[in-house]
């Protein structure tokens, strides 16, 4: 069978969403995206669109076609890729069958457990909506001091509509509009933005506001602040600048041990609030073997949406034979999840979304746990049980351990 003309660069795989031509005439392949991002992996370009068969099995040596078709109780789904005048010396048509391959290996019936809550949470809902509002009302560019939310999608999208992203305001227009992401920023961000005549609209997660405030408290009362956190993160980053000189940072419980301040009675804590709990809690532990008189915020820094759905992942990481979390390599809240599924000693790993996916890892699994961090869309987690299906039938049950209700109002900026 060949191919019609839809493939036409050279060098360039199409990987079937659906197989015309076969019986019957359309066949689904929601799987596309696992093996256009098998290509990939391999700097192959690849891309997805729909495989037009020729039934006759006429020949054409410009154009090489692997495809199969997986029969399941819910029906037929299709594997597809074509090769247009590919060299069979370039190594891409054996990349081509090797992938095709390999994800037709894992083709069987699974069940994803899908925690809940998941995806994003008030904070960073509230910041996305920031740009998107200014966007409306102002038109781009609308300029946005680093990432707004640690999201490689979210980024993506607003950028195609007119933000900018900087990574710090000296790229900044003078007098242009410039949001401060959900992250915040430190005093002398916000001094900058003034001297240079910025308008700039503070998306900040209340949240990571209360802790700003708690910082200049304790030290405006004589504490050393210790500040639990993760170095150069964006949050620890505008933390520590609410008072530099009275705040110190550890991250884990061998920092408690070098640490010196000047009076052991007055020491203080506060917490980056995207860590994990069963952690932040052996450093809390050596702070106060260290010091007894260790005071702390009247509640915890660490937020609730990253309590709630570390709570939800402990409930299915020990049913799943494998655990996904959807979230950027930059989202703290998204690497605590799969570091915590690892402590429950269940493989686990992060992906952007489902072309991240490897085939080795669903070999021999027959229970996917599946969650999504903070600041990573639905929409992604939603692809991927759709992309499973396209292995085979898929039986989805959600595990919901609370319902968040929390709502933030936007900044005065930006209200209707």
């Amino acid at each position: 069978m060949t191919a019609h003309r839809s493939v036409r660069d050279a060098g360039t795989v199409l990987v079937a969403d659906a197989l015309h031509g076969l019986e019957p005439d359309v066949i689904p392949c929601p799987a596309a995206e696992f093996v256009a991002g098998e290509l990939r992996r391999r700097e192959i370009a690849a891309t997805i669109a729909p495989l037009h068969l020729d039934p006759a099995g006429a020949s054409d040596s410009d154009v090489v076609e692997f495809t199969a078709v997986l029969d399941g109780t819910d029906g037929r789904a299709g594997l597809g890729l074509a090769a247009s005048r590919v060299p069979e010396a370039s190594g891409i048509r054996q990349a081509a069958s090797d992938a095709l391959a390999r994800w037709a290996a894992v083709a069987q019936p699974r069940t994803v457990l899908l925690a809940s809550p998941r995806s994003f949470c008030a904070g960073v809902e509230r910041a996305i909506d920031v740009v998107w509002r200014l966007l409306e009302q102002r038109g781009g560019p609308i300029y946005v001091r680093k990432q707004i939310v640690h999201n490689t999608h979210v980024v993506s999208e607003l950028e195609e509509h007119g933000a900018v992203f900087v990574d710090e305001l000296d790229s900044v227009p003078e007098g242009a509009t410039v949001v401060f992401s959900a992250h915040g920023v430190s005093p002398e961000v916000r001094a900058e933005a003034q001297r240079r005549g910025l308008d700039a609209i503070d998306a900040t997660c209340p949240l990571v506001t209360k802790v700003h405030s708690e910082a200049r408290r304790f030290a405006n009362r004589g504490d050393t602040v210790v500040l639990i956190g993760h170095a150069g993160h964006e949050e620890v980053e505008g933390t520590l600048g609410e008072a530099p000189g009275e705040t110190v940072l550890v991250e884990d419980a061998a920092d408690v041990e070098n640490l010196a301040v000047d009076d052991p009675s007055r020491v203080s804590y506060l917490t980056q609030t995207t860590l994990a709990v069963d952690e932040t809690t052996e450093v809390l532990e050596a702070l106060r073997d260290r010091f007894p008189d260790l005071r702390g915020p009247a509640s915890d820094d660490i937020c609730y949406a990253s309590t709630n759905r570390q709570d939800a992942l402990k409930v299915i990481a020990e049913e799943s034979d494998l655990v996904l979390v959807v979230g950027s390599d930059n989202s703290s809240n998204s690497l605590r999840l799969v570091e915590l599924a690892h402590r429950y000693g269940t493989p686990a790993y992060l992906v952007d979304d489902a072309g991240d996916i490897r085939a080795e890892w669903l070999s021999g699994v027959d229970v996917v746990g599946l969650t999504a961090g903070a600041s990573a869309p639905s929409r992604l987690t939603e692809e991927i049980i759709t992309a499973l299906g396209g292995l085979g039938p898929v039986t989805v049950r959600e595990r919901k351990t609370v319902e968040e209700t929390v709502e933030f109002n936007l900044p005065s900026a930006v209200r209707p």
